[in-house]
């Protein structure tokens, strides 16, 4: 017998379609100046908890509730304790900062820091709308409200206080990486979060719900879309030369989505344990992020705009994991959490509050906490992105091996 959750699914493919490997080692200490490659010599770097080294941490009691999990043990436990990275170790920023031969790149808000070498202007949870034009469709941002035009005037401002001219800054560009994103996950995050059913429901009501946040979900795509790319215009209008903009991940295998929508019908996942429907729709911001890329490719033709294929990245290190070391029995669950389950995540009781634990190998998973994932996973991803071509034109062009 069907599934009652099943005419969801199927509602949602009709909306999307008629709406339009390796492991590597732990970063070590940054390589001498004068291994720098390619002339890169800085990153800047916008986005959310997929790359925020310590903003959030930082932000204190204006953070909201998730504060009081992601910036304390477990999170950090690879690296000798939390820093402010949803992980449990390094991001993927750290491996590509350590493969550029630089340090690991500080947060903007701790003001002591060393920014010679590029800052770090993610926050955890941020958006890529600012909290009013969410707001203005029944969407709130929980966590803070450091958006990306947030970041965006962070980073003038710090151009502004360590340069002297526009041309300086333009000449301080030349030899940078800008990372812008990734972000707008979170956009989708809350709208789907502010309408998901009760644990286990399956009633019309529930089914009503979920299909509302369906429907704000879809509509907030094109201004998701619009803003990242406004602000990698914006980065390239002051000068810079390099640009990666990442694009969304497979939402569909993602230990909370999937414990969120818990469908029972088979012919809702694919063959690698994911929502067809949700990844669908994650293709569909991907879709649109590269028909604005390939616009500012035209406007900046001097410039190299690359699009990092975190999708494709993310599926092929699934269509490899077992090769590649990880659990093949545990791809879709998540190594912090509840424990129990399919894929061990309960939204009420995250990574590191009481009743949850940490597997005991947490290199061989690829979810840290159901959201984010293992260090092991993103210097996988790292490796896919930035020397297997999943980011295309390459920014980088690296020494061979």
């Amino acid at each position: 017998m069907a599934s009652r959750v099943h005419p969801l699914l199927v509602a949602f493919l009709v909306l999307l379609l008629v709406g339009t490997c390796e492991a590597r080692p732990a970063p070590g200490k940054a390589a001498s100046s004068s291994s720098v490659v390619d002339g890169i010599t800085a990153i800047y770097n916008f986005g959310d908890s997929i790359s925020d080294t310590g903003n959030f941490l930082r932000e204190g009691a204006a953070a909201g509730a998730m504060m009081e999990h992601t910036v304390a043990p477990p999170y950090g436990a690879a690296i000798g304790g939390a820093t402010g990275r949803c992980s449990d170790g390094y991001l993927m920023i750290d491996y590509l900062a350590k493969d550029l031969g630089l340090p690991l790149l500080n947060p903007y808000l701790d003001k002591g820091a060393d920014f010679t070498h590029g800052v770090n202007f993610a926050v955890t949870g941020a958006t890529a709308l600012d909290a009013a034009a969410l707001t203005r469709i029944g969407v709130t941002t929980p966590h803070t409200n450091s958006s990306l035009s947030v970041q965006l005037q962070w980073f003038k401002d710090f151009m502004s206080a360590t340069t002297k001219s526009p041309a300086e800054v333009r000449e301080k560009l030349a030899s940078s990486l800008v990372m812008v994103g990734e972000i707008g996950g979170n956009d989708y995050n809350y709208a789907f979060a502010a309408n998901r059913p009760r644990p286990g429901g399956r009633s019309a009501a529930d089914v009503g719900r979920m299909m509302t946040g369906v429907v704000e979900s879809v509509v907030l795509v094109p201004e998701v879309v619009r803003s990242v790319i406004g602000a990698a215009r914006e980065v390239l209008e002051m000068g810079a030369t390099r640009v990666v903009i990442p694009g969304n991940f497979p939402l569909g295998c993602v230990p909370s989505y999937l414990a969120a929508v818990d469908e029972t019908e088979a012919a809702a996942y694919d063959g690698n344990g994911c929502l067809v429907g949700l990844n669908l729709f994650a293709q569909m911001h991907n879709v649109l992020l590269q028909q604005g890329i390939r616009e500012l490719r035209r406007s900046y033709p001097e410039a190299t705009v690359a699009y990092a294929d975190y999708f494709g990245a993310y599926v092929r290190m699934l269509e490899g994991a077992r090769e590649a070391g990880f659990d093949g029995a545990a791809l879709t669950k998540a190594c912090c959490g509840v424990g129990g389950g399919k894929y061990s995540f309960e939204m009420e009781r995250m990574c590191g509050a009481d009743g949850t634990a940490v597997c005991a190998r947490p290199e061989e998973r690829i979810s840290w906490d159901g959201v984010h994932l293992t260090q092991r996973a993103y210097g996988v991803l790292a490796e896919l992105l930035y020397h297997k071509g999943f980011a295309s034109p390459a920014p980088v062009k690296f020494p061979r091996q």
